[in-house]
């Protein structure tokens, strides 16, 4: 990151709000990546099975899908630093209801407030930050604190759980740590602090006029079904991993909770040098490269039940995906059409995260935990089409 600093990527103050997106990163990788260790108890406070817990998922999809289609007007009409600070807010709500709800269907309702404050911090930090096209570092930076903080959480969860403190109050934990995203946005709003607060490109323009135009462009709708089918493999692997090593396969629940934490630290460290690699590897040798590796490491997941090591590097190969998909968009549509393109691919990714992990947990619920990860196999092939299907079209 100092070299960063020293190519003038980050001058005068504009470390600030690169700092303050890194925590707001951090801060939902540890919302959503400490759920799959909490799931098992979830589901034996509230009597549920692998179906019905999949209702939590589903739950933030209207949150997710409105953030991430309203980010841009949103931020235009008040501002990024205010629709952060809207967005911290909501979320750090959401986990303090998880953690005090009574009643399974209001643990669902917060779900979509979840689901709003997650949508709208990524889609309006991941345009904020892909306007610095200097190099891959910094995007690649960016989602590395996602990754640290995936890590942070079930590390967290898998700690407390261990001290025999419950899952409830493992959320009051998360909701502390998020609510210092409260004060950090609160600050930049009650500051003026220009890098967040200033006119942008985007608001040059309309941003629900360009959203036809968005939708009509072969490069945005591609990417954004890749980023669907990826993201729903993160979560799938994030949100069941955890309930088949130790429900299906026996590993000790310490030791399966720490290889969730495990994967998670994979991903952060391939997302840490993404943007050395790319530099050697180009942008598509880097993504053809990822998901080769990722192939190998899911089937070796499936057929060497016993081995976790696959966890770490299965998150490796998973990190450049995301952040280089999300990095080239400002080089394959034009400019103007780079925040609407950025919230409509973070809208669809959510989808996948809710509705992909949902359909495996249901067919588990019906087949067994084995199941899921012979599932994530046919993913990946659909991930390697679609990534092909988008270099033939940056090609015409």
């Amino acid at each position: 990151m100092f070299n960063l600093f020293q190519r003038g990527c980050l001058n005068n103050q504009a470390w600030i709000g690169i700092a303050l997106s890194f925590y707001a990163f951090i801060a939902i990788g540890i919302a959503e990546g400490g759920l799959g260790v909490l799931i098992p108890s979830i589901q034996a406070t509230f009597n549920l099975n692998n179906a019905t817990i999949t209702l939590l998922f589903l739950g933030q999809v209207s949150g997710y899908m409105f953030a991430a289609l309203a980010s841009g007007s949103l931020g235009n009409h008040i501002g990024l630093a205010r629709m952060l600070l809207l967005a911290s807010i909501s979320l750090t709500c959401a986990l303090v209801t998880y953690a005090v709800s009574p009643y399974w269907l209001l643990m669902i309702v917060a779900g979509t407030f979840l689901g709003l404050g997650i949508g709208l911090i990524d889609a309006g930090i991941n345009s904020y930050i892909a306007n610095h096209q200097g190099n891959a570092d910094l995007i690649g930076l960016l989602h590395a604190f996602y990754g640290l903080g995936a890590f942070l959480g079930p590390t967290l969860a898998t700690t407390l759980l261990a001290m025999n403190l419950n899952w409830r109050a493992v959320y009051l934990v998360f909701a502390s740590i998020v609510a210092l995203t409260v004060l950090g946005m609160l600050w930049a709003v009650l500051s003026n602090y220009r890098p967040l607060t200033k006119p942008t490109k985007s608001q040059n323009s309309n941003a629900t006029s360009n959203l036809p135009v968005v939708l009509k462009t072969p490069a945005v709708l591609i990417a954004g079904l890749l980023l669907l089918v990826y993201v729903g493999t993160e979560a799938s692997i994030g949100n069941w991993a955890y309930s088949v090593q130790t429900v299906s396969r026996g590993t000790p629940e310490v030791l399966a909770g720490y290889s969730i934490s495990a994967y998670w630290l994979g991903l952060t460290l391939g997302r840490l040098v993404t943007g050395r690699v790319v530099k050697y590897l180009g942008a598509t040798r880097t993504l053809d490269s990822a998901l080769t590796l990722l192939a190998v490491s899911l089937i070796a997941w499936w057929l060497l039940p016993t081995q976790l090591l696959n966890l770490p590097i299965i998150g490796f190969a998973l990190a450049p995906i995301f952040p280089l998909t999300i990095w080239l968009m400002p080089q394959r549509i034009p400019i103007a059409l780079v925040p609407v393109g950025i919230g409509f691919m973070t809208c669809v990714a959510s989808l996948g995260a809710a509705f992909i992990p949902a359909v495996i947990g249901a067919v588990a619920n019906h087949t067994g935990l084995e199941i899921i990860p012979v599932l994530m196999i046919p993913l990946v092939v659909v991930m390697v089409i679609l990534h092909r299907w988008l270099i033939k079209v940056d090609c015409t």
